[in-house]
């Protein structure tokens, strides 16, 4: 007799991220539904879809749930869903942002979860890297990496997450000169980019100034109304790297303005 499967839990930050992106592109669903593609009981999407409720990402419906994107400009997801919201989308873009970098470089990575990806992918690569992040799980990555020196700046360490805000670490980005900078954003909006924490734009702000040039790393549900803080121009950018998902009209715009835009495929699509 054939020993049972077992059943493999989902953890409850990445149930809800699964949740989350069923409704981006479905829009609507009933609990049978996201019970059918995601897994586990009712009863644990039911309590599911209370928390994201409660947390302000999506309304309830009668038997099921409405994704409403937040239009509150302070609004943060809870670190742990979002590195796997959208995980698809910013893996692909992970690696391929992880192509643009040379061995012997200089690099600043900043906390985004899209940027975690290249992080990932990079290190796969083996480059000789000079790494600057105030990132404590960018730095835990590169303390396996033996080709990369890993200097991590310091700061305030926010609740719940990795990241690292105020001095000592945003003063160090004034005496350092990087090659590249990898950021991330809470929201590009016409020419502006933005976030929903001003200590996060403002450790930013350093960041892009103390490198040569800055890609900015956004999955394509970034391109939206602005969050709250305004960190950097789009004429500061070298280089925008999305995904496949993002509106026509709005790369075509993008590429008018004359900001490099590269696009990458979704395998499988």
């Amino acid at each position: 007799m054939d020993a049972p499967t077992k059943r493999v839990e989902i953890i409850p930050a990445k149930r809800r991220a699964m949740i989350l992106d069923y409704l981006k592109v479905n829009g609507t669903a009933s609990i049978g539904e996201l019970t059918e593609a995601i897994g586990g009981s009712q009863s644990t999407i039911r309590r599911d879809l209370e928390q994201l409720t409660e947390g302000g990402y999506l309304e309830r419906t009668h038997g099921g749930a409405l994704l409403v994107p937040p239009l509150r400009a302070t609004f943060e997801r809870e670190p742990a869903l979002n590195a796997h919201y959208q995980h698809r989308q910013k893996a692909a873009i992970g690696q391929e942002a992880a192509t643009r970098l040379k061995g012997g470089e200089s690099v600043i990575f900043d906390s985004s979860s899209t940027v975690i990806e290249v992080v990932r992918a990079t290190a796969l690569r083996r480059l000789p890297l000079t790494v600057v992040t105030n990132n404590i799980e960018i730095a835990r990555i590169g303390s396996s990496v033996p080709e990369w020196r890993v200097i991590v700046t310091g700061g305030t360490l926010r609740p719940g997450g990795d990241l690292l805000t105020g001095q000592p670490g945003e003063p160090f980005f004034e005496t350092i000169h990087a090659d590249v900078c990898f950021t991330g954003a809470y929201a590009v909006t016409g020419q502006i980019l933005t976030d929903a924490s001003m200590e996060i734009a403002s450790i930013k702000r350093a960041m892009i100034r103390s490198a040569r040039r800055t890609i900015l790393l956004v999955d394509s549900t970034k391109f939206q109304a602005p969050a709250f803080c305004t960190f950097a121009q789009l004429s500061q950018i070298s280089e925008v790297i999305t995904d496949q998902g993002v509106d026509a009209d709005i790369a075509s715009s993008l590429r008018a303005s004359g900001t490099e835009l590269t696009v990458v495929p979704l395998s499988g699509d």
